[in-house]
């Protein structure tokens, strides 16, 4: 049976390009059939991976079925997974993330976990020698994903290993790393043709702190300018997203890639008070500016109170 390889939903660049790149691999290298899915919508940074490498979107699934070989990736939380993923037969697990727990396994599996920026730069670590049959498109899309991941070596979660894995693939690709970041960052800031609600949950985690629980959404831009026009109508929303999802509040940081820094929502007392318990800030309007935060995984939730 066919192994599928997926990531978290509300895919980013790295659980869209990640699981092709592994897919791949398992197909062509290791002999064992395998095909990329995906849990939703690919966002506009990652469509224009596909588009610029000439891969085929991978097929969207709702859910996996009962015994379905499975390998996991970029996240190993079962909340961001299909309903029924304890149902499955997952194989392995490749991620970069804290260890959340709740997934049963019908058995032991491979799980490499590692203190990287990006589940690409794992995988190229994994592959070991057969790096170098990679084709041009799993290079694109490893680059892609590691460039993403690390907001061109912005982000505090990047390591000197994800720089040079990511340094090596663009010179094999005589890819030009600025150039092509800012087409990417210029891809993930055209965020016009989304409703309020698609944006909310485009880049978005499920997190409970204290009780409460959140959807934390990043929407990472080169022009913070074109979200915030709309935060009224985001704000407004937040509420119905909120209710659907079966959550406590929708929490909106606006991350500005250039200037290093991103802007938080404020739409009621309950969001001040997390920005003031969370990041000593201090909200006099309906959003406040926290300088050098852009990361939701080391910055943000790790730092999250009520």
């Amino acid at each position: 049976m066919t192994i599928q390889v997926f990531g978290h939903k509300s895919p980013d660049t790295d659980s869209t390009g990640s699981p092709l790149i592994w897919a791949w691999y398992l197909s062509e290298i290791k002999g064992t059939p395998a095909t990329a899915k995906l849990l939703g919508e690919p966002n506009t940074e990652a469509s224009f991976m596909l588009e610029r490498w000439n891969l085929e979107k991978p097929a969207i699934i709702a859910d996996v079925e009962a015994g379905a070989p499975c390998v996991v990736v970029d996240t190993n939380n079962s909340a961001e997974l299909p309903a029924s993923i304890n149902d499955a037969d997952v194989q392995a697990i490749i991620d970069h993330h804290a260890l959340i727990g709740g997934l049963t396994t019908k058995g032991p599996i491979d799980i490499t976990i590692k203190p990287l920026a990006c589940t690409a730069t794992i995988m190229h670590d994994l592959m070991g020698d057969d790096v170098a049959k990679m084709p041009d498109a799993m290079k694109g899309a490893a680059l892609t994903c590691i460039l993403s991941d690390t907001l061109e070596f912005r982000s505090p979660t990047t390591t000197t290993h994800d720089r040079e894995v990511a340094e090596s693939l663009a010179a094999s690709l005589g890819i030009d790393i600025p150039s092509y970041a800012a087409d990417m960052f210029a891809a993930k800031s055209d965020v016009s043709s989304f409703s309020d609600a698609e944006l909310l949950r485009m880049d978005s985690k499920e997190y409970a702190v204290d009780g409460t629980k959140f959807r934390v959404s990043v929407l990472e831009t080169t022009s913070p300018a074109t979200v915030l026009d709309r935060k009224a109508s985001l704000m407004d929303t937040m509420t119905t997203v909120a209710s659907e999802d079966g959550v406590d509040q929708v929490l909106l940081f606006v991350v500005d890639i250039l200037n290093e820094q991103s802007t938080l929502l404020v739409p009621n007392d309950l969001v001040k008070n997390v920005a003031a318990k969370s990041f000593g800030a201090s909200a006099d309007s309906d959003t406040v500016v926290l300088e050098g935060v852009v990361s939701r995984k080391k910055q943000i939730i790790p730092n999250l109170k009520v």
